[in-house]
């Protein structure tokens, strides 16, 4: 085996070795975990969306230039 034919060969190597872990990271990036599920009875809300409350006024009014 050559000098130059051995170097191309470590170059394959790492380039691989940089594209495995690449792919490697991506995959545990997206797999995430999976949602979590409230304790019975707890955190369910029967109406849906923006709901106007005290502490959202006081917020708007402090907001007011």
């Amino acid at each position: 085996m050559t000098e130059r034919t051995r170097r191309l060969s470590r170059r394959s190597f790492v380039l691989a070795l940089g594209a495995a872990t690449a792919a490697t990271a991506a995959a545990v990036a997206t797999r995430g975990s999976p949602p979590a599920q409230p304790a019975s009875g707890e955190g369910k809300r029967t109406k849906q969306g923006y709901q106007a409350s005290a502490h959202v006024g006081r917020y708007y009014r402090t907001t007011r230039v």
